[in-house]
This record gives C-alpha cells, structure tokens and sequence, in this order.
C-alpha cells in the first residue's frame, strides 16, 4: 500500500525537471534546485469574485528537510482557458519558511459562475494545473454538485474514492474533518505496529511531516485539482477526541500542540483567513467556521466543533476525551451551560440562519447529530429500560443540540439540511427538536441529516449498526460496512444525496457504486428513498 505510493511519489520526481540553477541570493531565492510543486495544488473558500489558491513548496513530501530556509518567491496565474491565453489574474507572492514556504494566494476581480484553471511557478518549475470556479452571483439560482468526504487514516486504506471524486467532476468538494490522523505513520502489515497509539505527533515539524505524506498521494491531489473545497477540522487533525484546551491525556501543555496542529492545517489548506496571519502560538485561536453562498441557492454553514466546546461528559478519572455513559448516571447532560459550538459560534450561526435568503440553508459539521442510544437492556432492578450514549457526539451535548435544534424553528430558514462525518458510517436521519416524542405538530421534522461514512478508516460490525438503526427510528438508514464519500446534486426543487460505496479500500484501482439514493423535496424535511 505505502511502497506503492513511494514509487509514484519517486516516479513524479524524476518526470520533473532534475535540476535547476543555484538559488538566487535575494530576499526571495527565485530558484531551487529541485522540483518544488511535489504536493501538488489546491484552491478553496470560494467567492463569487474571488477564490483562494494554494501550494507548499517541498522537494520530497517523504522528508521533512524544506528546500532552503529563507524565502521563496513564487509566481501564480488564473487564466479563463486551460492554455493561459486568457489570463484572468495573476502576482508574485513570497513563500515564508516560518510558514513552510506554503502560499495562500487570493485572487480577485474573478468573474461570478464560471471555471477558471491555475498554476504556479518557481524559477523553470511549473506546478500540476488546477480546475477551479467561482460561486454564482447573488440571485442564481444555477444548480450545484458537491462531492462530501471525512476521515482518510492512511495506514488503512487507499484514496481510492478521491479519484472517483475527481472523475465525478463536482463543482465543489466538502471535506468535513480527520484529512489526517495524528497516530502514524505505522505499518499495518505487523501485528506489533496494528495497534500502536505511541507513534503520535506532537510538534509542528510532525504534523508538517504527516500531512506531507498525505498529499504526496496522486489520487488525493487529483480531487484537489478537480474542484475548489470548503474544508473543516474535527479532533484528529489534532488529538483523538480533543475538546478546547483539553486532550485525553490532560497535558497543561496541550495548548502548544493544539497551536502547532493548526498552524500545519492553516499550511496545507487552501482556506480564507478571517484574521491577520498568526505567528506562533497566536495559531491556538485559528477561527475555521465559515459561510459559503452559492448564489440564492445554497448557504453553506461550516461548522467548527471542537475548539470552543465544553469538556465532555462525566470522563474516567485522571482522564479527558470520549466515554459510554447511562444518561440517568450522567447529570452533567443536563447542564444548560454546556456547548458544543461555543456560544459565540451558536449566535453567528443562529444570525446566519435567520437572515437567509437561500433555498437550502446546509450545516456542514462533523459527528452524527441524530440522537444514537446504544446497548438497549433492561435493568431488573427497576424493570426500565436502560441505554449508553457515546459523549464525543452531540448526544453528550443534548442541550447544545436542543438549542442548535430550537434555532432552526424559530430562524425558518428554508430547506435544513445537515452534513455530517466522523463515525465512519452511511446514515439517513431526520431530525427534530425532541427525539424522546413522535413527529406532530408541536414536534416536526425539522430537517434531514446525511452522514458520510469514511475514505478509509475503519468502522464497527455492520450487526452493531443494524440494531442502532432498529433502536433509533429516526434513523433511515446506516451502513457501516463499506468506506466511500457522497455526491449531493443540488437544484431549486431538490437535493439528491448518492452514497457512493467502494468495491475494497484496500486496492488504489478500486471500483465503486452508488450504495442508496435518498431526496429532501424543497419544503418537505426529511428523508425520502428513491
């Protein structure tokens, strides 16, 4: 699996130019001595004027020696045609070793719906060219097709569906969490390595390292190259299941690892700041949450679900994250206070809500909102029923969700639709306010939820989820078997959602198919089965 990757890693970098001139002992070295553009490109946060383009100068994504320690100057150009005879817009920025000579280039006075092709230069070296577009203007109603993909673990699998995602030519790439894992890079062909959680990163030359090899992969570069993304992080950009300042560990240091974690995404993103640069430990306070408007069409809400969220739930002793509990046992809850967006980020979203004029007003977030109880049995003591919630999940933060829930009544926004990943399963869901009662009048179906199960990484037994749906009945639909990503078709009167299931992750050639086909009509919530 990764020997593969390392010969098409080895085989980009001898079709590249061998060598070029000594550097140039300016400010910014216009030239370097080997081919630069190894991570291939990306463009990101989409404007109906302008679009974020990105690039990380690297000789060998597989070591973590940086071209040269001083800056870099880099060209870029838009152009209306794949040739570049038409050149829409272009500049020279300079690539900072502070920031791992990566480029965040903006380019602006676009014009509004339409696809634009770029690239970048280093001296003689020439970058992959990008396929990307704007958003329509402000009343098109112009219909969209985004490709929604979360949780790519690369020791488990191939990116296999990212080359379907390209060939399936979206206008859009939603990745909503866990583009990398912190745990790695280990081999999975030896038992002793299977299961190791001590390979981890830690510092910003780890995360870099990590996220290097990832985007040495041709197949993840290709989807890239297909589309512009929105992107978010959930906990493993990070730390497994990382909640504020706080990771499972309880390290009082945590905050220096999360400031470095971010830094290395802000890096090998190609995401919109909505502050000035950060330096240093300033990257701790990265803002991530977003909006994104395709024209009176799609309002995208961009979700950040980690940095500002409460502490989970009645943890083990002497540790932090994620635990099983019995809500009866757990009062914590029920405490009102308790957030999983921050409240800040709940009033953006509220206001984002209330004041939109798009048809369908779409959550991307991470972890299934739906309410999962688990492990139904019967305490013979009391002779009720008992179940288990996971704490990660907006089930350990029912109040958040009540809230979040509530504001979608009182905002009408039209057509709800919420995007989610983490669990690594395929789930249909129909949401409202108060799971505990039947759908009526005073407790509708507020909007639908689709959930993304993973590019690669591992679920649980499809039995197990088979009794989660049999337990929850606003659950439609799970499949936990199968890894893959969704194509969601957009239009006035629809949202089409195609779970699309890969044949074996573990084959870079893998085929795929469409798994089930679901619709949410334009003023009717919910899940329907096509």
């Amino acid at each position: 699996m990764a020997s593969r990757r390392v010969f098409l890693q080895r085989l980009l970098q001898l079709s590249s130019l061998a060598a070029l001139s000594q550097a140039f002992p300016g400010y910014a070295a216009e030239r370097s001595q080997a081919y630069p553009f190894t991570l291939g490109v990306a463009s990101g946060s989409p404007r109906a004027d302008s679009i974020i383009l990105w690039t990380r100068l690297l000789a060998d994504p597989l070591s973590p020696v940086p071209l040269a320690p001083i800056p870099l100057k880099v060209i870029w150009e838009i152009a209306e045609d794949e040739q570049f005879r038409q050149i829409a817009a272009k500049g020279e920025i300079t690539a900072l070793p502070e920031l791992a000579h990566s480029v965040h280039a903006e380019a602006t006075g676009l014009k509004p719906g339409r696809w634009y092709w770029y690239r970048f230069m280093h001296g003689d070296a020439i970058s992959p060219i990008g396929r990307t577009r704007t958003t329509p203007e402000a009343d098109s109603m112009s219909n969209c097709k985004v490709a929604l993909a979360s949780c790519q673990h690369w020791e488990f699998g191939e990116f296999a569906a990212h080359r379907h995602i390209a060939a399936a030519h979206p206008d859009l790439v939603v990745f909503n969490g866990d583009y990398i894992y912190e745990w790695g890079p280990y081999d999975l062909k030896h038992p002793a390595q299977a299961r190791r959680r001590d390979i981890e990163s830690f510092s910003l030359s780890e995360y870099r390292a990590r996220y290097a090899q990832y985007k040495s992969d041709q197949q993840l570069q290709a989807a890239h190259l297909a589309a512009p993304w929105l992107v978010t992080w959930d906990d493993h950009e990070i730390a497994n299941d990382y909640a504020n300042d706080r990771d499972e560990r309880l390290d009082p240091r945590f905050i220096d690892r999360r400031a470095a974690a971010y830094q290395a995404f802000y890096e090998h993103m190609p995401v919109r700041l909505h502050q000035p640069v950060p330096r240093g430990n300033e990257f701790a306070a990265l803002r991530i949450y977003d909006r994104c408007d395709w024209g009176r069409l799609i309002r995208f809400h961009i979700l950040d679900a980690r940095q500002y969220r409460s502490y989970q739930a009645c943890t083990p002793n002497q540790r932090g994250g994620s635990s099983m509990v019995t809500p009866a046992a757990c009062s914590d809850l029920r405490d009102p206070t308790r957030t999983m967006l921050g409240h800040e980020q709940e009033q953006w979203l509220t206001r984002g809500l209330s004041k939109s004029t798009a048809r369908w007003n779409t959550i991307v977030q991470q972890t299934l909102m739906a309410q999962c109880r688990r492990h139904n049995t019967l305490n013979s003591a009391t002779n009720t029923a008992e179940y288990k919630i996971w704490t990660d999940g907006w089930d350990g933060y029912p109040m958040a969700r009540q809230r979040l829930l509530q504001s979608l009544q009182i905002a009408k926004a039209q057509n709800p639709v919420v995007w989610s990943g983490d669990v690594h399963t395929f789930y249909a869901a129909s949401l409202r306010a108060d799971f505990q009662r039947p759908v009526s009048a005073d407790n509708p179906v507020l909007g639908a939820e689709y959930c993304v199960s993973s590019v690669t990484s591992n679920s649980m037994p499809q039995e197990e989820t088979d009794q989660l749906v049999q337990h929850n009945p606003h659950l439609h639909f799970g499949r936990s078997d199968t890894r893959g990503f969704i194509i969601a078709d957009i239009s006035e009167n629809r949202m089409q959602i195609q779970m699309m299931a890969l044949q074996d992750v573990s084959k870079a050639d893998s085929g795929v198919s469409v798994l089930k086909t679901f619709i949410t009509e334009d003023g009717r919530p919910g899940v329907q089965t096509v």
